[in-house]
């Protein structure tokens, strides 16, 4: 079928990322794709539109054939992306291409990335804890299944390898579908991820999507509504549980504040756009779970300059039910996992949550690991000697509670030389009480540095 003429623009005018198309008939939706008639075909997402006829659109993927004068075709939808069983296995860009250099997808149903969040009223609150074996997050900011959990770290503190390490863990055990969305992310880890996730058997039931550091900032803007869409097909079509992992939302971030700026938006504070609040709720009232099924979100945010009052962390700590606080200080001190206990937090540490042990060990070690904090000070004017007995062995319990929230990870196993452990929540619990009741009080706090439980300090003495 011929196309219509009144549907066909063209280029008047390329500022950065930005394009300006006149249209003779009616101007095309906020958020059409409009493509270039080229080959290979340019997208443009419409933007704005400033009036006379004008569209302003983002280009999305721009070329070197990007050039005044040429026509572009409104689709009259916006971007779509395929979805189904077929997408499991797979790795996709924004567009919904395959990039895994598999066969292409045909044949397929697809969806706009742009849709609304489920109604309030048919909303689940799940209220169950989602183990992850890693011992610092179990106890003191456990993860709510259907909730959303946030990593907060500079650069360089182990994000990347944080989330990497719960996919290992959680991927092999979870039942549900798992997706990850790489927003603004380096290519080598994309890669590096996908080979690992092929290796450990778990690709068939992982979907990934990626919008990458060198794409423009239009495709790092959507690519995490991109993945959403994916995961509410398996939410809602299939009734299954959806675990989505994003690797940054900082980036995301980022690229609406790169977006505003080519729009010629005024910045708001600190230099982000204005629309900072309404672009991330967009995004995160979209993952929620339903009576269809649960979706359970874990986010890697970095945090510019390790300054958790940037308007960036504040908007996101606001739309999480735990926040995990990843500390420089720890990683220079060799402390890996490098968690924050103290900044770390979890709506689900409530004695109505988790049970009655596990509400007091954590309580217990929060404490301890606090009183040892205010006596650092002391101790580093006047020396431990000076400390009463008491105090004393507050220290000596807290240093040891210190290294044992250390582990071993299976992500980093091949550079360390040390096979990871993953830790039930029980054996970290009983392993808390036994150090806090003083059992181990003649033992070296080396001892307990990246081992699993402390059966192992057990087993280590046997053995000698």
């Amino acid at each position: 079928m011929p196309e219509r003429d009144d549907r066909i623009g063209h280029i008047v005018a390329i500022e950065g990322g930005i394009a300006d198309i006149r249209f003779k008939g009616p101007l095309p939706a906020i958020a059409s794709r409009l493509v270039t008639l080229s080959d290979p075909e340019i997208s443009i997402e419409v933007a704005a539109l400033p009036g006379s006829g004008i569209a302003r659109g983002l280009v999305l993927d721009p070329t070197s054939d990007l050039r005044l004068g040429l026509p572009v075709r409104d689709t009259g939808q916006p971007i779509e992306v395929p979805v189904g069983e077929a997408v499991l296995g797979r790795m996709f860009n924004l567009f919904g291409q395959t990039i895994d250099e598999g066969a292409p997808l045909e044949d397929v149903q697809r969806r706009p990335i742009l849709r609304d969040p489920v109604p309030l009223s048919q909303r689940r609150v799940e209220g169950e804890i989602f183990e992850t074996g890693i011992k610092a997050i179990d106890l003191l900011s456990p993860l709510e299944r259907g909730g959303k959990a946030g990593l907060f770290g500079g650069a360089g503190v182990g994000k990347t390898v944080l989330i990497t390490e719960m996919i290992h863990n959680m991927v092999a055990e979870y039942e549900g579908v798992s997706l990850f969305c790489g927003i603004g992310e380096r290519s080598r880890e994309a890669e590096e991820l996908y080979r690992e996730m092929d290796e450990a058997g778990v690709l068939g039931n992982t979907v990934m999507v990626f919008g990458q550091m060198n794409e423009s900032p239009g495709v790092r803007f959507r690519v995490g509504h991109a993945a959403l869409t994916m995961a509410e097909w398996f939410r809602d079509e299939r009734r299954r549980d959806v675990l989505v992992l994003i690797d940054n939302i900082f980036r995301f971030v980022q690229a609406g504040s790169e977006v505003s700026g080519l729009l010629g938006r005024i910045p708001s504070r600190v230099g982000y756009q204005p629309t900072l609040g309404t672009e991330l709720a967009d995004l995160e009232e979209r993952i929620c779970s339903t009576d269809r099924g649960s979706m359970t979100s874990i986010q890697a945010v970095y945090v510019p300059a390790d300054d958790f009052t940037d308007p960036a962390a504040t908007h996101t700590f606001s739309h999480l039910s735990a926040s995990i606080v990843l500390s420089r200080k720890k990683a220079s001190e060799g402390l890996y996992p490098a968690i924050d206990p103290l900044q770390s937090f979890s709506k689900m540490l409530t004695p109505s949550t988790v049970s009655t042990q596990h509400y007091r060990v954590a309580r217990k070690v929060r404490n301890t690991l606090a009183e040892y904090d205010e006596l650092k000070d002391i101790i580093a004017m006047l020396g431990l000697e000076e400390l009463s007995e008491k105090d004393r062995a507050t220290v000596r319990q807290a240093r040891q509670i210190e290294r044992f929230l250390t582990q071993p990870f299976f992500s980093v196993s091949a550079m360390t030389g040390e096979e990871g452990r993953f830790v039930p929540l029980e054996d970290t619990l009983s392993s808390c009480e036994r150090i806090l009741s003083g059992e181990f009080q003649d033992r070296d706090e080396g001892d307990f540095y990246m081992i699993g439980s402390v059966d192992e300090i057990e087993e280590t003495a046997d053995a000698a």
